[in-house]
């Protein structure tokens, strides 16, 4: 996907980009490439399919879910800042919280941050389920975001205990969304979340399929959960 063409389709969607946000997205990819010489952030580093299968990607979610509405996210996993900080750029106006269990990672979206002027981003390195039972984080978030992190039975127990009753929980999957849907459908209603929406689309250039899940917290998540680390991968709730 050309830059032209990215900004083109966000146009279209109702998204038209100013020059200074622009500029961020480039600016976000040129770091990208340069830090995954260092570490390792992505498979993906051509220009055209970063523009696609990252930032393109991240910001579907917003064809969808109306990030306008909302004030305080947390990104769950979000490795080089997926899809939180491509999504920050439109609505700058987010509180975003970003958890990733390594630190090299969480030092690069530091940078980053600093690189693009984004304000209000507090990235933090540890794992969610740690995170997801201290008081100053638990219920506590607008909407709960995760891409490519692991199986939708598994991911409801990492993210659901962040959303404030009434918030949402919006994850980004493949291909495979309804059959992850069916497995994890008793997680997410013990965990205190009901599914409000399921919607696909097809990258631009690629075609693949993406499908981007809403999920509504309508209960408080039960003592318990997330349970210690490893265990939700262990034995998931099915």
């Amino acid at each position: 996907m050309e830059i032209v063409q990215f900004e083109q389709e966000l146009k279209d969607r109702g998204f038209p980009i100013r020059p200074e946000q622009a500029k961020q997205y480039e600016r976000y990819y040129e770091l990208l490439v340069e830090w995954n010489e260092k570490i390792n952030l992505t498979a993906i580093t051509d220009r055209e399919e970063v523009y696609e299968k990252h930032f393109y990607d991240s910001v579907a979610a917003a064809f969808f879910f109306d990030f306008g509405k909302v004030d305080t996210l947390i990104d769950i996993g979000a490795g080089a800042g997926f899809p939180s900080l491509p999504i920050k750029i439109l609505f700058p106006h987010l509180k975003i919280t970003i958890i990733d269990s390594l630190n090299k990672r969480i030092s690069f979206l530091r940078l980053l941050c600093d690189e693009l002027g984004l304000q209000d981003v507090t990235p933090l390195h540890g794992r969610a389920e740690d995170f997801g039972v201290k008081p100053e984080h638990r219920e506590r978030y607008d909407v709960v975001t995760a891409r490519a992190v692991a199986r939708l039975n598994v991911l409801a127990e990492y993210c659901m205990p962040f959303a404030k009753v009434g918030g949402d929980f919006v994850v980004l999957k493949g291909s495979h969304a309804s059959s992850e849907l069916n497995e994890a459908k008793k997680a997410i209603k013990t965990l205190g979340g009901k599914t409000e929406q399921v919607e696909s689309l097809q990258l631009p250039t690629d075609q693949a399929e993406r499908s981007i899940i809403a999920i509504h917290k309508f209960a408080p998540t039960p003592k318990g959960y997330p349970r210690k680390a490893g265990l939700p991968t262990k034995k998931p709730i099915v």
